[in-house]
């Protein structure tokens, strides 16, 4: 974590190989994570809610508060890990100060909304 301590990483020529390999390895956990979601959690409302609260018809049990406990622990460290490490990388790379707070703060405020929404969803059975 050696760029969240130099002040200009444009001018240390030995971080520029160390920052692309970091975010293209994020990239690709990214789209991996995107992936691995879409096969046991669902991407889409109609999936999610059917992963959260089953279906009596088809015979698909509802997701336990325990298995629902350990999916949110999980998502709340990745996230922070990953946006805390992009964030303090865009902060230096970025040139307009201003913007990048915004992107950053917009972000991290996303991220904590949809967690908070994930779990309201679970908690709070929908209208049907």
């Amino acid at each position: 974590m050696r760029f969240t301590l130099i002040k200009d990483l444009k001018q240390d020529k030995s971080m520029q190989p160390i920052i692309s390999g970091l975010l293209i390895f994020t990239l690709l956990y990214l789209v991996a994570d995107i992936l691995v979601k879409a096969n046991s959690f669902g991407l889409f409302s109609s999936a999610i809610k059917l992963t959260l609260f089953g279906d009596e018809e088809e015979f698909i049990e509802p997701l336990s508060q325990a298995s629902f406990l350990e999916f949110i622990h999980t998502e709340i460290f990745f996230i922070m890990m990953i946006l805390l490490t992009l964030s303090a990388i865009y902060a230096r790379v970025s040139r307009k100060k201003s913007f990048s707070l915004w992107i950053i703060n917009a972000v991290l405020l996303s991220s904590l909304v949809s967690l908070i929404a994930l779990a309201i969803s679970y908690y709070f059975d929908p209208l049907l």
